[in-house]
């Protein structure tokens, strides 16, 4: 891993997530989730203010990242709630199946290179009655800026940790095996190009 990618990245990440308008993203779903929470792509802990403590159990926070894990560690020890982390040895996620309550996924799909099988993993740890929740940003309605996601795509995703700003994340989801039960969509304020989200709910098929 390069100073790049271990040094820089993280905190460019974490800056880059922790707009106001994406932290009122995350105050509208995060108190979702209740019981075993699955949490894909915990970063440095950005939801941790938004947990309903009296609702969660523990939290499974999947990090790949060491720097992303260095950075978490006082926001975590901070946070009052019991996360336990796991790293993501030979792509597939650590746990038992049918394990958890519920999936959270925010801003952490785009990043995926195969976002349909770290789906499916997502789906076989989460119980038959549990629910994935979701806050992402991806393909705009508009055809203006999509053709710009599109054209400036290859680029952003050299420098922004394999980001990729034109996926049409509820199609990921839904081939992923879920069916979705809410689905709210706008631009957020910030570059349009960036910042059409997608957040809401879904169920294991």
């Amino acid at each position: 891993m390069s100073f790049y990618e271990d040094g820089v990245l993280p905190h460019l990440i974490d800056w880059a997530c922790s707009t106001r308008p994406q932290k009122k993203q995350r105050e509208k779903i995060v108190h979702l989730a209740t019981g075993d929470v699955l949490e894909v792509g915990f970063g440095s802990g950005l939801n941790l203010p938004y947990y309903d403590a009296d609702s969660v159990r523990r939290i499974f926070a999947l990090e790949p990242s060491a720097g992303m894990r260095r950075k978490a560690r006082p926001n975590v020890a901070a946070s009052g709630l019991d996360v336990e982390f796991i790293d993501l040895p030979g792509e597939r996620i650590p746990l038992e199946t049918d394990c958890v309550d519920t999936v959270l996924i925010t801003y952490t799909l785009c990043t995926i290179p195969d976002a349909i099988a770290a789906l499916h993993g997502m789906r076989r740890v989460l119980k038959p009655s549990g629910q994935l929740i979701f806050c992402e940003h991806g393909a705009a309605p508009d055809e203006t800026v999509r053709k710009w996601q599109h054209r400036l795509n290859g680029g952003w995703r050299r420098i922004a940790g394999g980001c990729n700003m034109n996926r049409d994340i509820v199609r990921l989801i839904e081939d992923g095996g879920f069916e979705i039960t809410a689905d709210e969509r706008m631009y957020i304020p910030g570059p349009r190009m960036l910042n059409y989200n997608f957040w809401g709910t879904a169920r294991p098929r």
